[in-house]
Parts: structure tokens; sequence; C-alpha cells
């Protein structure tokens, strides 16, 4: 049996990983933080000095619990929730709301594309495609989690790329991330309230912003690690989405969606993070990730969490 040292080390390291893998299949965060919390449970009686890579032990298991969500009879029944294009734009969306305050504009690279269609692949489709397409494990990985041949497991995610291109060939479902070991690592940092990992992953002229403070810009890769670690450290889930050349994340806080980051990425580093957390953004976005439409009900004028790049 580990010891509990060895269990918190583990969480630490591994769990943001694990979050936004599990998301990205299961679409609802609730779901994915439970599955995670699971993998650990095993992880606690398992024979931990036996366990070579304890992060791919990990992997597999969150992503075989996933596989079991996805085949159950209830999320069969269900439509999961996550599994609907996000598009938060200034006109379309919003154009049947009646406060002109409350129409939302987002930059042009932040048009989420939240789980594109993958409702539309099987689940060892799904699976297969979101371990080898998205997270760029190996198909060795995939088959041990999917429990079929490696040939097979690229099959299926051939399958699913073909079946994702056919939904709309006007763009890539869900883009590689070139940007990714930069995104895993800010997520991470923020997760675990790392503030010398943060500084590490920031540009030391990184600007951060916020849309409650339109006109406040905090400079340096201190001052905004600061912000980030206060505000969203130790407590908030950030999990990945695709939206084309620009990194954006979705945070949630007790299991409620807190805020949108967009992040510009140079090179190795992140020069630029915005933070998307008016009450108005927030509510299309809660009703969109609910699969409501903006027009069906009001949006949500609850207070917003304290903006993180403001101090």
């Amino acid at each position: 049996m580990p010891t509990e040292q060895q269990i918190r080390d583990a969480w630490a390291e591994h769990r943001p990983y694990l979050i936004d893998m599990a998301y990205r299949m299961l679409g609802d965060i609730g779901r994915a933080e439970d599955v995670v919390q699971e993998a650990f449970q095993r992880l606690s009686q398992s024979d931990f000095d036996a366990i070579e890579d304890a992060r791919g032990w990990l992997i597999v298991v969150t992503s075989r619990l996933c596989l079991d969500v996805i085949r159950s009879a209830r999320h069969r029944r269900e439509e999961p929730v996550g599994d609907r294009e996000l598009r938060v734009q200034a006109e379309g969306a919003t154009s049947d709301l009646a406060d002109p305050a409350d129409r939302v504009t987002l930059d042009d690279g932040v048009r989420l594309a939240l789980l594109v269609v993958l409702e539309r692949l099987a689940p060892a489709e799904r699976v297969a495609f979101v371990l080898h397409d998205i997270f760029g494990l190996p198909f060795e990985t995939v088959a041990a989690t999917v429990g079929r041949p490696e040939a097979t497991c690229r099959q299926l995610a051939r399958r699913a790329r073909l079946k994702l291109e056919r939904s709309d060939g006007s763009r890539r479902a869900v883009p590689w991330d070139e940007h990714r070991l930069v995104t895993d690592r800010f997520i991470a940092a923020c997760a675990n309230g790392n503030f010398e990992e943060l500084v590490g992953v920031l540009d030391p002229d990184v600007t951060g912003g916020v849309d409650l403070l339109p006109g406040l810009v905090v400079h340096g890769a201190e001052r905004v690690a600061r912000n980030l670690v206060h505000f969203w450290g130790h407590g908030a889930s950030l999990v990945s989405v695709p939206s084309g050349a620009v990194p954006c994340l979705l945070a949630f806080v007790d299991r409620e969606l807190a805020a949108l980051f967009t992040l510009t990425v140079d090179g190795d580093r992140i020069s630029e993070v915005h933070v998307q957390a008016e009450p108005a953004t927030l509510g299309l976005a809660r009703l969109q990730l609910a699969g409501l439409e903006p027009a069906a009900a009001s949006v949500d004028r609850s207070v917003s969490r304290p903006s993180p790049l403001s101090g």
C-alpha cells in the first residue's frame, strides 16, 4: 500500500492532467472529477512499489473509468452535457438578448469548440481519438485502455477522424494544440498554486487582463502569477478546450463555470493571459454548456468570482 505522502505527491503532480483528459472524454466537470477521484482511490489500494510509471497507470485507469461511464446505460440515455459546440459571439447567439449591455464580445480566436460532435463517435472511438489525437499518447497505451489490439485502435482513431471531418469539412473539429506542453504546465501550476512554476511558464513581460476591468492590464510574470495563485490556486479545476490557434481554458470552481481563459503563447512561454469573468459571458456560456438556447432563458447576473488579474 502506498504511503499518504506518495498519494499526495501523485495527486498534486497528475490530477490536473487527468481532470483535463477526463473532461475531454465526458464533457462534464463533475463526472470528470469523480472519475479521477476513483482512479486515485484505486491507486491508494494498489501495490504502489510495483507500479513503474504512476502517471501511465493513472492514465489507463482513468481512461477505462471514462469508457465505463460512456458505455453505461444511463450515459446512453442522456446527451452528454458538453457535447455541443460552444460558440460565444457578438452576434447570433446573443442577438436575442434584450439589454445591449448583455452582448458578449470575445476575441476572434475565442470561438470555443467544446468536444465538438464527439457524441457522434462510438465509445471506443472517442477514447482512442482523445487519447491519441488530442493528448498524443501512444497506441500501446490506447490499446491497454480500450482492451483491443494496437492495430484496431489505430482504425478506431482513423474512423473517428473521418466522422469528425465529415461532420464539418470546413475545419478540424478538435485540432491538435501545438502549445499543449505549455498549456499543461500552466494548468498544473494553477491547480497546485505553484507560484514558481507559474513564473517559469510565463514570459517575463507577460500581460494579464480581465473583462471585468477592461482598462487595467497587469504586467510582469510575478504580478500575474501572484494573482493567478491567489484566485485560482488550490480549488479551481482548469480544463483545455480546442479553439483553433489560441489555447483556451474553462475554469470551474465547485463544479460551476467561473471563468474563460485565453492564452497567447510565444515559443515555450505564455505572453498574455486574458480572463473572461463577466456575469453575462459566464451566464451565456453556462446555458450553452447545459444545452439551453440563450434566448430561452435569462442571463445569469449573479456576482462573479473576483478578478484573478486585477490586483
